[in-house]
């Protein structure tokens, strides 16, 4: 059952990348995410990390790889022209389609136009996705365990992922003021988004501190979360906390589709189990917390 997910989970994903390539073609709208997870037949709550684990890139990322390679096909034709193409492709003018161009394969489209041997190098270049080539070999010690509900305080920030530290400080203030701090138990955080995709300034995550007790009258912009409660795969990440990504790519992509668990429709979140400014960067130690359900016992 297991090789028999994975292969779906794969064949999903290679759905939605030619429908992404159908709609190039044709002229037709690209869909939003929602609809990109259900050509996928996978929830739209997890999708976009899903996708990005899988492939090495973010759908977004895809359309303009796909863009550039359905340019090049154009211009490999003997009567093309930059500009008709430019605008066939989606690009707003020759203009735009040449500083993608130089962007991403240091030439311009009359130069790739004209010199086949460069065209054919980017075409196979621009036809995998970028996460093809990693090396996957080394097995994951992931459990699946069935966690109980805790609560939390977070408080959602928006800035540099390296800036983290302001935010957990503030929610740790706030627990002093209330005579909490010696309660602390637990410092979690919730990506909202993938700080590698991202501008500093768009960065969104919840910094999250539990207590081991309900907490439903917070002051805002604090805010009560219960998290856990149910099945959830852990991965213990043991290096940097900006490596907690790459960590989680490596569980979807390598791990999920070969045991046969679905990812639920729940927040993922990191349990941290070490203080940054108490412990070496390179054994700090956090827990990857992704819901799933469980595979059906053979």
């Amino acid at each position: 059952m297991s090789r028999i997910a994975q292969l779906r989970q794969r064949h999903g994903i290679d759905r939605v990348i030619a429908h992404l390539q159908d709609c190039l073609r044709t002229g037709a709208p690209l869909p939003d995410l929602d609809a990109l997870a259900a050509v996928a037949h996978q929830s739209p709550f997890h999708f976009h990390r899903l996708y990005r684990a899988l492939t090495g890139e973010t759908p977004g990322r895809t359309v303009a790889r796909l863009r550039l390679l359905r340019a090049l096909q154009l211009l490999a034709q003997a009567d093309s022209r930059v500009t008709e193409v430019a605008l066939e492709v989606g690009f707003e003018s020759p203009q735009a389609l040449a500083r993608a161009c130089r962007q991403a394969m240091a030439a311009t489209p009359t130069e790739l136009r004209d010199d086949a041997t460069l065209r054919m190098h980017w075409q196979q270049r621009l036809s995998l996705p970028a996460g093809d080539d990693r090396d996957d070999s080394v097995p994951l010690q992931v459990k699946v365990t069935a966690l109980e509900p805790f609560d939390v305080v977070v408080l959602r920030t928006r800035g540099a992922f390296d800036d983290l530290d302001q935010a957990f400080g503030e929610v740790y203030a706030w627990a002093a003021a209330e005579g909490m701090a010696e309660q602390l138990q637990a410092l979690i955080g919730i990506a909202l988004n993938d700080h590698r995709d991202v501008a500093a300034d768009a960065c969104e995550f919840d910094c999250g501190m539990g207590f081991g007790r309900a907490l439903d009258a917070v002051p805002a912009p604090l805010r009560p979360l219960r998290l856990g409660g149910g099945d959830y795969a852990v991965l213990r990440h043991v290096g940097s906390f900006a490596g907690l990504e790459a960590a989680t790519d490596a569980l979807l992509r390598q791990w999920l589709g070969e045991s046969g668990c679905t990812l639920r429709d729940a927040p993922l979140y990191y349990h941290y189990l070490d203080d940054p400014e108490e412990v070496p960067e390179a054994i700090l130690r956090a827990d990857i917390c992704v819901p799933v359900h469980a595979a059906p016992m053979p």
